[in-house]
Protein backbone atom coordinates (compact mmCIF):
# COMPACT_ATOMS: atom_id res chain seq x y z
CA UNK A 1 0.00 0.00 0.00
CA UNK A 2 1.39 3.52 -1.23
CA UNK A 3 0.72 6.57 1.51
CA UNK A 4 0.74 9.74 -0.29
CA UNK A 5 0.46 13.44 1.59
CA UNK A 6 -0.37 16.20 -0.71
CA UNK A 7 0.07 19.47 1.37
CA UNK A 8 0.21 22.82 0.29
CA UNK A 9 2.83 24.72 0.92
CA UNK A 10 6.60 23.59 1.11
CA UNK A 11 7.88 22.94 4.55
CA UNK A 12 10.37 26.06 4.79
CA UNK A 13 11.22 26.42 8.13
CA UNK A 14 13.85 24.02 9.22
CA UNK A 15 12.33 22.19 12.86
CA UNK A 16 9.02 21.42 10.22
CA UNK A 17 10.92 19.46 7.81
CA UNK A 18 13.64 18.06 10.26
CA UNK A 19 10.26 16.86 12.23
CA UNK A 20 8.56 15.64 8.99
CA UNK A 21 11.34 13.92 7.26
CA UNK A 22 11.66 11.54 11.37
CA UNK A 23 8.07 10.66 10.86
CA UNK A 24 8.86 9.89 7.12
CA UNK A 25 11.65 7.64 7.78
CA UNK A 26 9.75 5.79 10.36
CA UNK A 27 6.95 5.42 8.41
CA UNK A 28 8.94 3.91 5.89
CA UNK A 29 9.38 0.33 7.82
CA UNK A 30 5.32 0.28 7.53
CA UNK A 31 4.08 1.63 4.07
CA UNK A 32 5.46 3.32 0.94
CA UNK A 33 5.32 7.29 1.45
CA UNK A 34 5.81 9.92 -0.56
CA UNK A 35 5.37 13.33 0.39
CA UNK A 36 3.85 15.90 -2.86
CA UNK A 37 3.80 19.92 -2.01
CA UNK A 38 1.66 22.19 -3.72
CA UNK A 39 2.76 25.81 -4.29
CA UNK A 40 0.80 28.12 -1.82
CA UNK A 41 -0.22 31.09 -3.07
CA UNK A 42 0.39 34.53 -1.59
CA UNK A 43 -2.97 35.81 -0.10
CA UNK A 44 -3.22 40.13 -0.29
CA UNK A 45 -3.28 41.72 3.30
CA UNK A 46 -6.83 43.06 2.08
CA UNK A 47 -8.53 40.22 0.14
CA UNK A 48 -12.42 40.05 -0.34
CA UNK A 49 -14.17 36.38 -0.24
CA UNK A 50 -13.86 36.01 -4.22
CA UNK A 51 -10.38 36.62 -4.41
CA UNK A 52 -9.41 33.72 -1.80
CA UNK A 53 -12.18 31.42 -3.24
CA UNK A 54 -10.34 31.94 -6.22
CA UNK A 55 -6.80 31.24 -4.94
CA UNK A 56 -8.12 28.45 -3.15
CA UNK A 57 -9.08 27.33 -6.63
CA UNK A 58 -5.93 27.67 -8.25
CA UNK A 59 -4.38 25.75 -5.51
CA UNK A 60 -7.18 23.05 -5.76
CA UNK A 61 -6.38 22.43 -9.39
CA UNK A 62 -3.03 21.67 -8.41
CA UNK A 63 -3.81 18.82 -5.82
CA UNK A 64 -6.32 17.68 -8.33
CA UNK A 65 -3.61 17.35 -11.03
CA UNK A 66 -1.66 15.48 -9.23
CA UNK A 67 -4.75 12.58 -8.30
CA UNK A 68 -5.36 9.18 -10.06
CA UNK A 69 -8.62 7.97 -10.89
CA UNK A 70 -7.96 4.95 -8.32
CA UNK A 71 -6.72 6.98 -5.52
CA UNK A 72 -8.95 6.84 -2.20
CA UNK A 73 -8.90 10.22 -1.11
CA UNK A 74 -9.32 11.66 2.79
CA UNK A 75 -9.52 15.14 3.31
CA UNK A 76 -8.02 17.12 6.29
CA UNK A 77 -10.70 19.47 6.82
CA UNK A 78 -11.92 21.13 10.72
CA UNK A 79 -15.63 19.46 9.91
CA UNK A 80 -14.27 15.90 8.98
CA UNK A 81 -15.09 12.76 11.23
CA UNK A 82 -12.87 13.04 14.52
CA UNK A 83 -12.18 9.75 16.06
CA UNK A 84 -9.99 8.66 18.32
CA UNK A 85 -6.06 6.84 17.55
CA UNK A 86 -7.38 3.58 18.24
CA UNK A 87 -10.43 4.39 16.06
CA UNK A 88 -8.77 5.80 13.16
CA UNK A 89 -6.18 3.52 13.31
CA UNK A 90 -8.80 0.50 12.94
CA UNK A 91 -10.39 2.75 9.80
CA UNK A 92 -7.11 3.21 8.40
CA UNK A 93 -6.44 -0.87 8.15
CA UNK A 94 -9.36 -1.29 6.48
CA UNK A 95 -8.87 1.03 3.75
CA UNK A 96 -5.54 -0.43 3.36
CA UNK A 97 -6.93 -3.68 3.26
CA UNK A 98 -9.98 -2.71 0.48
CA UNK A 99 -8.38 0.50 -1.43
CA UNK A 100 -6.97 -0.90 -4.83
CA UNK A 101 -5.24 2.13 -5.52
CA UNK A 102 -2.99 4.70 -3.46
CA UNK A 103 -4.52 6.36 -0.11
CA UNK A 104 -3.95 9.78 -0.63
CA UNK A 105 -4.20 12.55 2.42
CA UNK A 106 -4.95 16.06 1.61
CA UNK A 107 -4.15 18.83 3.58
CA UNK A 108 -4.94 22.48 2.07
CA UNK A 109 -3.45 26.17 2.92
CA UNK A 110 -3.83 28.90 5.05
CA UNK A 111 -7.56 29.01 3.44
CA UNK A 112 -8.17 25.57 3.44
CA UNK A 113 -9.25 22.90 0.48
CA UNK A 114 -11.19 23.96 -2.35
CA UNK A 115 -14.98 22.81 -2.72
CA UNK A 116 -13.65 20.51 -6.17
CA UNK A 117 -11.15 18.91 -4.08
CA UNK A 118 -13.85 18.21 -1.20
CA UNK A 119 -16.40 17.02 -4.12
CA UNK A 120 -13.35 14.20 -5.03
CA UNK A 121 -12.29 13.13 -1.11
CA UNK A 122 -13.86 9.71 -0.83
CA UNK A 123 -13.76 10.34 2.83
CA UNK A 124 -13.13 14.17 4.96
CA UNK A 125 -11.21 13.28 8.17
CA UNK A 126 -11.01 15.92 11.39
CA UNK A 127 -8.03 15.56 13.84
CA UNK A 128 -9.65 18.95 15.79
CA UNK A 129 -12.11 21.96 15.51
CA UNK A 130 -9.03 23.85 15.78
CA UNK A 131 -7.61 25.25 13.27
CA UNK A 132 -3.87 24.96 13.04
CA UNK A 133 -0.77 26.31 10.62
CA UNK A 134 -0.50 24.19 7.75
CA UNK A 135 2.89 23.20 8.41
CA UNK A 136 1.96 21.86 11.59
CA UNK A 137 -0.97 19.79 10.76
CA UNK A 138 1.40 18.22 8.11
CA UNK A 139 3.63 17.48 10.99
CA UNK A 140 0.94 16.10 12.88
CA UNK A 141 -0.70 13.85 10.13
CA UNK A 142 2.53 12.03 9.91
CA UNK A 143 3.20 11.32 14.03
CA UNK A 144 -0.71 10.06 13.52
CA UNK A 145 0.33 8.16 10.87
CA UNK A 146 2.67 6.69 12.35
CA UNK A 147 1.25 6.21 15.86
CA UNK A 148 -1.72 4.37 13.75
CA UNK A 149 1.12 2.11 12.28
CA UNK A 150 2.09 1.18 15.88
CA UNK A 151 -1.04 0.69 17.27
CA UNK A 152 -1.64 -2.23 14.27
CA UNK A 153 1.33 -3.23 14.81
CA UNK A 154 0.80 -4.10 18.18
CA UNK A 155 4.12 -2.18 19.43
CA UNK A 156 4.43 0.24 22.32
CA UNK A 157 4.33 3.98 21.39
CA UNK A 158 0.48 4.68 22.02
CA UNK A 159 -0.43 5.23 25.43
Amino acid sequence: MQLIIIGVGRLKEKPYRQMADEYLKRLSRFAKMEEIEIPDLSEPEHSSPALEKQLKDREGAGILQKLRPTDHVIALAIDGVMRSSEETARVLEKRMATVNGRLVFVLGGSLGLSDDVLARADEKWSMSPMTFPHQLARVMLLEQLYRFMKILAGERYHK
